[in-house]
């Protein structure tokens, strides 16, 4: 655990190595709250939703990576990676979890709760 003081009651998780996460893919982190999506675009950068589509709750870490977003897999619904927003004309946002990469170890801010 790394704590920045970033946000209260917050604390930035190491949850492993970069290539743990293929290209154009995604791993599944398993917490108290849900599960969070962990997303690798093609150039390596990381981004986290909760693992629910907001529009049927379907499995977003099962969905395809293209660009800076993912396909839901059950509906094609298309949500942004940066901001967990459904692409129109579709309407519903996926919650997001700050990622950071340190040397190749990739970091979600989590609650301190979450372990």
């Amino acid at each position: 655990m790394i704590m920045d003081g970033m946000t209260s009651g917050t604390a930035w998780r190491d949850i492993g190595r970069l290539d743990e996460v293929p290209c154009l893919g995604s791993r599944v982190v398993a917490t108290p709250r849900g599960k969070i999506a962990v997303f690798r675009t093609r150039d390596d950068r990381v981004f986290a939703l909760e693992d629910r589509c907001p529009h049927n709750g379907g499995p977003l870490s099962q969905g395809i990576v293209h660009g800076n977003h993912v396909t839901c897999p059950l509906h094609n619904w298309v949500i942004a990676l940066a901001t967990g927003e459904a692409v129109a004309p579709d309407i519903g946002c996926a919650p997001t979890i700050p990622t950071q990469v340190r040397q190749d170890r990739i970091l979600l801010l989590l609650p301190y709760a979450m372990s």
